[in-house]
């Protein structure tokens, strides 16, 4: 089973670059615009309403709540996200889904900004609201870089966004640092019963969020042609049987099935380290806020490096090697997890998991955008947002619940290396070459 680079395709399948440079720029601006509420979802978000459900429900319901909620929103994304991607095909309306969805979210995290301590209800539906957007907006997202790369450029391209993400994302972070320290500078105090510092916060969240959304709603533009009868409802339910062809004709596929499969399994643990990384140091290590958004900022602007070297190496010695190695990486760590106790453990582990978290959402979404055919972009990316960048499905479940029954946040973090072994077991079977020869000419190749 060759490994190589895709780029050993022939020639005659390449298509030329699609997209101008103000047009990928605002693509990618997008993962800026959503790190604002990736970041401090992890730090702030999570400290804040982990303390008032706990206060307000009992002890370890809010670490419950915040892993349950996690899941559940990504649940819901993962029965929406095919059919509405196909939807999003059918009316070559990609835009406007990504514009709802996007700003429904910000819409949301901004309304946080009401969410006082006496309210624990409305700051969790806030937070699902929030969560759900946020997913459900990924798989638009996703479903343009195939229209604005071709084979060659995509690595880089994909590298790009997510390595703005990451800068965008350490900004807004040092925004909030800057105003939690020197909130009583400002007029505000640190010991308000109604917690106006995390609140202006959570309100930066949503702000920044959809602010940094708009270059892409107005720059992008979909290169589809919408069908003849392309209303909702009847895109809806062409939207529907076409999602249950691709179920039933999944052999068409083949490769890029496996391969669906593999990552919607390893970055389940992937991502759940990322969401539930703050709950670990919030009940290991006594970690506030404060100290929280500290670590995240440091892995922010390690990742911007990292995202682009993956990124580079990948378009060099072939995504797929690049993926074993970023897997690699991730397995040592949650090994060493288990014996973490202190914080400058917890720093050092965070600093080498920045190394190689942007690569490995960089070059699995470089992977799928190869091996994904061109007139089902929506439809197949909405599958692959069944594990999207910010969180995943059952991995904030296990945690949450393995946590709350045992108390042992070790055992907690320790029960991921599931997914990560079996999901890489799973990708170590994908031919990228041979997934891209299916794609083009309908082939069936062997894995």
């Amino acid at each position: 089973m060759s490994l190589s680079s895709p780029s050993s395709v022939a020639q005659s399948t390449v298509a030329p670059p699609r997209a101008s440079r103000r047009e990928i720029f605002a693509w990618a601006l997008y993962d800026w615009a959503n790190s604002g509420y990736s970041t401090l979802s992890i730090t702030l978000l999570m400290s804040y309403m982990t303390g008032v459900l706990n206060h307000q429900w009992g002890a370890r319901y809010g670490e419950l709540a915040w892993g349950w909620g996690l899941g559940v929103t990504m649940f819901v994304a993962a029965l929406l996200s095919p059919v509405l991607g196909a939807v999003a095909d059918a009316q070559a309306n990609k835009r406007g889904w990504l514009a709802v969805t996007a700003l429904a979210g910000a819409a949301a995290s901004c309304l946080m900004f009401l969410a006082t301590p006496d309210r624990p209800t409305l700051l969790f539906v806030l937070f699902l609201v929030a969560n759900l957007g946020m997913e459900l907006s990924q798989g638009f997202y996703n479903a343009f870089l195939p229209e604005l790369a071709d084979e060659h450029s995509m690595g880089r391209v994909s590298s790009w966004g997510f390595a703005l993400g990451y800068l965008g994302g350490g900004l807004v972070l040092l925004a909030f640092l800057m105003l939690y320290k020197f909130a009583p500078k400002f007029g505000l105090p640190d010991d308000d019963p109604t917690s106006l510092v995390p609140r202006l916060g959570l309100l930066m969240m949503g702000a920044w969020w959809a602010v940094f959304t708009l270059p892409a709603i107005i720059v992008l533009r979909d290169r589809g042609t919408p069908r003849s009868d392309s209303s909702l409802v009847a895109a809806a339910r062409r939207a529907v049987g076409e999602v249950r062809g691709t179920l039933t004709n999944l052999r068409r596929y083949r490769v890029l099935v496996i391969f669906l499969l593999g990552f919607l399994v390893f970055n389940d643990g992937v991502q759940t380290v990322i969401s539930q990384a703050g709950v670990f140091a919030k009940d290991v290590l006594s970690m506030d806020a404060g100290e929280l958004a500290l670590v995240v900022l440091m892995i922010q602007f390690i990742a911007l490096p990292g995202a682009i070297v993956v990124g580079w190496i990948g378009d060099r010695i072939g995504q797929m090697h690049a993926l074993h190695l970023c897997l690699a990486v991730w397995t040592v760590l949650l090994v060493a997890s288990f014996f973490v106790n202190t914080t400058a453990q917890f720093w050092i582990m965070s600093a080498v998991a920045a190394l190689v978290l942007g690569g490995t959402q960089s070059v699995s979404r470089t992977i799928m955008g190869l091996m994904t055919p061109e007139a089902h972009t929506g439809e197949f990316f909405g599958f692959f947002n069944l594990s999207g960048k910010a969180t995943s499905m059952f991995g904030p479940v296990v945690y949450s619940t393995v946590f709350f029954t045992t108390h042992s946040a070790h055992l907690a973090i320790a029960s991921l290396l599931l997914f990560l072994v079996v999901g890489w077991a799973i990708v170590s079977r994908v031919d990228v070459n041979a997934g891209r020869r299916e794609a083009l000419k309908g082939e069936r190749p062997s894995v």
